[in-house]
């Protein structure tokens, strides 16, 4: 790991929230969970288990530490990919102590077979092992400490049925609004040391793509460039200045969000085009298009899913400057 992704990494864990007061947005989600873990609190008993499904910068990984702060009880951590066998799982829980949360981050990606063993151990804390191959095999069970399960995944639809049905509670979060998204900008000004005008707030906050990590980080390259150029404040002019070596727009529009939109209207009419289609003309990932660009552009209104593909809607033509026809207003 370079110098930059360590610094980004100390930056992103000092400016995550440590109590619900400093977690802005998602207060329907807050107070469900906080009922939640009051009533888990009053039976002495762990929290049912919880999956968090949302886009990626939204906060999943900071509510699980919180609600492991709130629980009292230490939070450990890994990921879908990085359950490979079914040795590693069985490590992780078997070294669970009672009362802890494990938090598997991109639980879309946990392997069949892993799951496996995941059904057991949530619904009767059992962990069955099998030992050996083929007529000399035995199975045995070992009996699991009480913990909480929290699972995080941008892809929802990827997960299977069975392990869905086995989560006490599912939440789903969404884009923050814009006062939110001010106020996070603002505390995480405040942790760094960043002094900004209220028109630098508005102007990132608007190109923050409603997404707290993506507010961070524009704040970050913000402070950078304040400082490389000897200004103590983030004015309109920095913030707009930042804005624009980043190559994102006002909207938080970046470049590949544009291209999408510009061959949706300049090589298919405006759509309707198939998801399969549009990823070969932008020779593009289907799930990047469906899991990075497509939540927020339809959430300006820009674009639009239907039975019969995306299409790129008015505003859209009216961002980008371009008439029905494709061409420049």
């Amino acid at each position: 790991m370079n110098e930059i992704n360590k610094e980004d990494i100390t930056v992103d864990q000092a400016l995550r929230p440590l109590r619900w007061e400093e977690y802005f947005g998602q207060d329907k989600i807050k107070k469900n969970l906080r009922i939640i873990i009051e009533a888990a609190q009053k039976r002495s008993e762990a929290m049912d288990h919880i999956l968090l499904c949302g886009q990626a910068g939204l906060g999943k990984t900071t509510l699980a530490y919180l609600v492991g702060k709130e629980m009292g009880a230490n939070v450990k951590t890994t990921s879908g990919p990085a359950l490979e066998k079914l040795g590693d799982m069985a490590a992780i829980l078997s070294n669970l102590e009672a009362g802890e949360v494990l938090f598997i981050d991109e639980a879309h990606r946990i392997n069949r077979l892993i799951e496996e063993v995941l059904y057991p151990a949530m619904e009767s804390r059992k962990l069955h092992l099998i030992v050996g191959k083929g007529p000399t095999a035995r199975s045995f069970s070992i009996d699991l400490p009480p913990f909480t399960l929290i699972a995080a995944t941008t892809r929802e639809n990827l997960l299977s049925q069975p392990l869905r049905s086995r989560f006490g509670a599912i939440f789903r979060l969404d884009y923050y609004g814009l006062e939110d998204i001010k106020a996070i900008l603002k505390r995480s000004a405040e942790i760094l040391g960043v002094k900004m005008s209220p028109e630098a707030v508005e102007i990132l906050s608007k190109a923050s793509r409603a997404t707290p990590r993506v507010v961070n980080r524009i704040l970050r390259r913000a402070r950078d460039y304040s400082e490389v150029h000897g200004q103590p404040v983030v004015d309109d002019k920095i913030a707009k200045k930042t804005l624009e070596f980043l190559d994102i727009d006002d909207a938080g529009l970046e470049p590949q969000d544009k291209r999408l939109l510009e061959v949706i209207i300049n090589k298919f009419g405006g759509g309707p085009v198939g998801l399969g289609t549009l990823a070969a003309a932008l020779n593009e990932d289907r799930g990047a298009i469906e899991d990075i660009y497509e939540p927020y552009l339809m959430t300006l209104g820009f674009l639009k899913r239907t039975s019969s593909g995306r299409l790129a809607l008015p505003a859209a033509y009216e961002h980008l400057g371009l008439n029905r026809r494709g061409e420049l207003l």
